[in-house]
Order: structure tokens, then C-alpha cells, then sequence
């Protein structure tokens, strides 16, 4: 099984790698922006993951109310960190508000790709 880190290693850095590729790919066709705003969200998403990860030892072992006062403390930390960069797309010009709300929510693409392809692939391999 996979230990936390590696899993964050693992979706972390295909994100950022699948965001900078667009963001260059949106680049040379002249759309900086996109590409501005899709690395700029993808950076926070990033950051949301990994802080969402060490948290969650942080909650074990507690009394019931501070686990709970931990979670609602991170979560809304953590809200804060993702607004950073829609407040960001939306004052700035030279970010697109639509890249960067792509961007955060590209670990969850990235997550669920993933397990969209271990599916398909392992039907495969069944009807083989």
C-alpha cells in the first residue's frame, strides 16, 4: 500500500506537469492567460492537497470536540489558500478566472483520471 506521501508525490507532480504542458501549449497559440491562470490555480490545488494530507494526522487521537474544531480550522484554512487565486483571475487581466477554476480542481481530475484508467485497463485485461 502506498504511504500518504507517495501519493501525494504521485498526483501531485502528474498535475503540475499536466499544467504546465497546457499552460504552454495555451501559450504558443497565444492564450497566456489560460495558461497563466490554469498554472496558477494548479499551484494552489497543489498546496490544498499536500496541507489536506498533513492535516489529517493532526485529527487523530483527540477528544471528539478538538478533532472537530481541527477540521472546521482546515478546512476553512483551506478554503482561504483557494481563494487566492480566483480573487487573483478575477483582479489581475493577465489571469483567465475559467483556466484558474480548472486548475484547482485539477488534483481531482488528475485523481480521477487515474482511477478511470485503472478500470478500463483491468476490463481489458479481463476480456482478454
Amino acid at each position: 500500500m502506498e504511504t500518504l506521501r507517495q501519493i501525494q508525490k504521485k498526483y501531485c507532480s502528474t498535475a503540475i506537469t499536466v499544467a504546465i504542458f497546457g499552460a504552454l501549449l495555451f501559450i504558443f497559440a497565444d492564450q497566456k492567460a489560460i495558461g497563466k491562470g490554469l498554472v496558477l490555480g494548479s499551484v494552489f490545488s497543489v498546496i490544498n492537497f499536500i496541507l489536506m494530507g498533513e492535516t489529517l494526522p493532526l485529527r487523530l487521537g483527540k477528544s471528539k470536540g478538538k478533532t472537530f474544531m481541527w477540521a472546521l480550522g482546515s478546512i476553512y484554512f483551506r478554503y482561504i489558500i483557494l481563494a487566492i487565486p480566483l480573487i487573483m483571475a478575477i483582479k489581475m487581466d493577465q489571469l483567465n478566472l475559467f483556466a484558474a477554476i480548472v486548475g484547482i480542481f485539477l488534483v481531482q481530475i488528475v485523481i480521477l483520471a487515474d482511477h478511470a484508467l485503472k478500470i478500463i485497463f483491468s476490463t481489458r485485461e479481463k476480456q482478454v
